[in-house]
């Protein structure tokens, strides 16, 4: 059963080391955060909707897994071209309050990434304006349950009160998440970016120092300098991965690249120094001139062998 169900929106958020390691997984270029505009957003919620169906517990969990790296479209159109964002992390969240079905309120968010490009300007611009807010999830799901009789297929209509008792239908068993959409009208009634998200990129500051030319003098020099320890960083990160491959060939390279993601500069320095020690000790230097015989014979060349 393939379903469309819109309730979204983007809520603060604030990019961290963590998350440009999330988004660097998805990406083939490593991105730095001057290059991303991230946001948060309100993807589905076990709240009974317009149509009558809501998510349970045990299938906002699922599409939480499901969701992680899925495209953001419009309209739910399937074309490449549409695609504008990435969600990078899902997780579930709880509201105060009870839904229509007794259940407390949760509801999944996605953070999704977007290049900051001319492209993308107006599209950031209207999401920050709160003009592109609505949001819409397409997915597919193993079945539904009515509130009434337990059945998946019955004479019971949604919104219907039988024996004071609401009729609705809960979608059961997702599995798969196809898209999400910037749509007009959503199903679900809180569908839609709820804030738009302030980039910590440095664009507050610049702003306020805009009218002090030293001061953003200062900003900017700080910013190269942190682009430089970035690089510093990685480049620290990429060379301890070279030796441990070096000195382990049963390694796991791609589990062991995560954790060294997570290290500082002392620890990648420490650790690649073991592991320099061990590549040395493995594979020992070879001497390229041949060394000479204590005593020559007369018919011995005397050129170097090399």
């Amino acid at each position: 059963m393939n379903i469309k169900k819109e309730p979204g929106g983007v809520i603060p958020h604030t990019v961290s080391a963590e998350d440009l390691a999330l988004i660097n997984r998805l990406s083939k270029a490593n991105l730095t955060a001057e290059q991303v505009y991230t946001f948060a957003l309100r993807l589905c919620d076990n709240e009974v909707d317009r149509d009558w169906e809501r998510f349970d517990e045990h299938g906002l969990e699922a599409l939480s897994q499901l969701f992680t790296g899925k495209s953001g479209i419009f309209d739910h159109n399937w074309s490449a071209e549409g695609q504008t964002a990435r969600l990078y992390k899902t997780e579930i969240c709880q509201e105060d309050g009870l839904t229509a079905a007794g259940d407390p309120c949760r509801f999944l968010k996605g953070c999704a990434y977007m290049l900051r490009s001319e492209k993308n300007a107006s599209l950031i611009e209207e999401i920050e304006a709160g003009i592109k807010k609505e949001v819409s999830v397409g997915c597919s799901v193993s079945g539904r349950q009515c509130s009434i009789c337990g059945q998946g297929n019955c004479g019971h209509q949604g919104g219907q009160i039988y024996d004071g008792k609401l009729c609705y239908f809960t979608l059961a068993d997702p599995v798969d998440a196809y898209e999400w959409s910037f749509v007009a009208v959503p199903a679900q009634r809180k569908a839609g970016v709820i804030k738009s998200y302030v980039h910590s990129d440095g664009g507050g500051l610049r702003r306020l120092l805009s009218g002090h030319p030293g001061c953003m003098k200062q900003l900017e020099a700080l910013e190269r300098e942190a682009r430089l320890g970035r690089s510093y960083l990685d480049s620290l990160r990429r060379e301890l991965i070279r030796l441990a491959g070096l000195s382990d060939e049963t390694l796991d390279l791609q589990i062991f690249s995560k954790t060294a993601e997570k290290m500082d500069e002392d620890e990648l320095l420490e650790l690649s120094k073991a592991y320099r020690k061990r590549v040395e000790e493995r594979y020992p230097p070879i001497p390229q001139l041949r060394p000479q015989t204590a005593v020559r014979s007369q018919d011995e060349d005397h050129a170097f062998l090399i």
